[in-house]
């Protein structure tokens, strides 16, 4: 038997799925519980236990791990009957690991601790490819003792792992993160195309590129999203539509300007208005492409 705390995981999607396997991998004994039941099975076939809701899943957790689309997945989950508060036990702690609204986080945490529940907001960045490999990069807001309690967990999960303040500091960084993300992918993208247009090889200018001033992460993990035009979805643009929507309320709040942010906002608006949302965000070069005459 495991002496590690018993974890109940709810949320098996794309970063979902490969994070609790880590988690199993790291001899942890993880029950799940999601809306998929071929998620479900995958859980099962990598060594956790299947639950049959979220109120059974949580029941007899050490720590809880949600992972979910959006804030009112969050709230769907948490509250309510058959919700976390009110099933988890008293003491348990819940990290909450969705990308959302930094106020949905703070008003998790206040509801949770009426009911004896501490809770971490830890939103993570890396993508499919990082959570599968286990290198994501965890921005965290909570209360310090915590954040110490859950560090084990969190290192079997991601390589750069911080405490950034109070709750929802970890949802505000990941926000400013996914501002980041999406200007450096459009510009990836404006530059694909004009190489291209220009007749350059691209794999290797991309190649030359990406190891001066000009490289990144964001070029080194869809390089080859880029050279492929495959848009098989490791973050969707929908997704990365809602987190643009996070930044920019939240910004307007604090009275920060955005300008190339809202500009790029909009063109992945447009990107979901013409059919692409389910698309991998990398799927910002068919905006550039179809402004620039081509047909996609």
């Amino acid at each position: 038997m495991s002496n590690l705390p018993k974890v109940a995981w709810i949320g098996l999607g794309i970063m979902g799925s490969p994070m609790s396997e880590n988690l199993i991998k790291a001899g942890y004994p993880v029950t799940g519980f999601t809306l998929e039941q071929d998620k479900l099975e995958r859980l099962a076939a990598a060594g956790g236990t299947v639950a049959a809701s979220v109120a059974d899943a949580v029941r007899d957790a050490d720590v809880i791990v949600t992972m979910v689309p959006a804030s009112p997945q969050v709230e769907a989950v948490a509250y309510g009957e058959h919700g976390i508060l009110a099933n988890a036990r008293r003491g348990a702690l819940l990290i909450d690991m969705s990308s959302i609204t930094p106020v949905t986080s703070v008003d998790l945490a206040r509801n949770a601790a009426g009911k004896g529940i501490r809770v971490l907001d830890a939103p993570v960045s890396g993508g499919e490819a990082g959570a599968v490999e286990a290198v994501l990069s965890i921005m965290v807001g909570g209360e310090e003792a915590d954040f110490d309690e859950a560090r084990p967990l969190l290192d079997a999960l991601g390589r750069t792992i911080v405490l950034c303040g109070p709750h929802g500091a970890g949802q505000t960084v990941k926000a400013a993160n996914q501002l980041i993300v999406a200007v450096n992918i459009q510009a990836c993208a404006e530059a694909v195309v004009f190489l291209e247009k220009s007749g350059v090889d691209l794999a290797a200018a991309l190649d030359v590129l990406n190891g001066g001033l000009a490289g990144s992460t964001v070029l080194t993990r869809k390089r080859d999203n880029f050279l492929n035009r495959d848009f098989r979805p490791g973050f969707r643009i929908d997704l990365h539509h809602k987190d643009l929507g996070i930044v920019t309320d939240a910004a307007r709040e604090v009275g920060a300007a955005l300008p190339v942010g809202a500009v790029v906002a909009q063109l992945v608006a447009s990107l979901r208005a013409q059919g692409d949302g389910g698309l991998d965000h990398s799927a910002l070069l068919r905006s550039v492409e179809r402004l620039s005459g081509e047909q996609v």
